[in-house]
Order: C-alpha cells, then structure tokens, then sequence
C-alpha cells in the first residue's frame, strides 16, 4: 500500500532538496532586509538566525 501524498502549502511539487534550497534563499533575503532596515535600529542579526531557523523547519517539514 503506498502513503498518500499529503500536499504541503508551497503551489508547486517539492522534495526536500527544493524546500531546503528555498529556505536558505529566504534565510538570505531576509537575513539582509534585517542588515539594512532593523539592525540599526538595535536589534541582534541573531534574532533574525532564530527566525529563519524556525522558518527553514517549518518549511522543510511541513512545505
């Protein structure tokens, strides 16, 4: 018996190299729209590693 298919929230088909390489693409952009808009505003690049983290997780698992 195969496992069904359950589709993720990404529109397009994936594996979990794709949603990998998305994750690092997003973890890219937004890590410099953090170095730009909110950095000098005070707020640690860290913060911005913890959310993209949570985010690549997200994605991966459940993308």
């Amino acid at each position: 018996m195969k496992p069904e298919r359950r589709p993720g929230f990404l529109p397009i088909q994936t594996n979990w190299f794709d949603r990998l390489f998305i994750s690092v693409v997003l973890w890219v952009a937004l890590s410099l729209f953090w170095l730009r808009f909110l950095e000098p505003l005070g707020l640690s690049i860290w913060i911005c590693v913890a959310i993209s983290l949570i985010l690549a997780a997200v994605i991966i698992r459940r993308g």
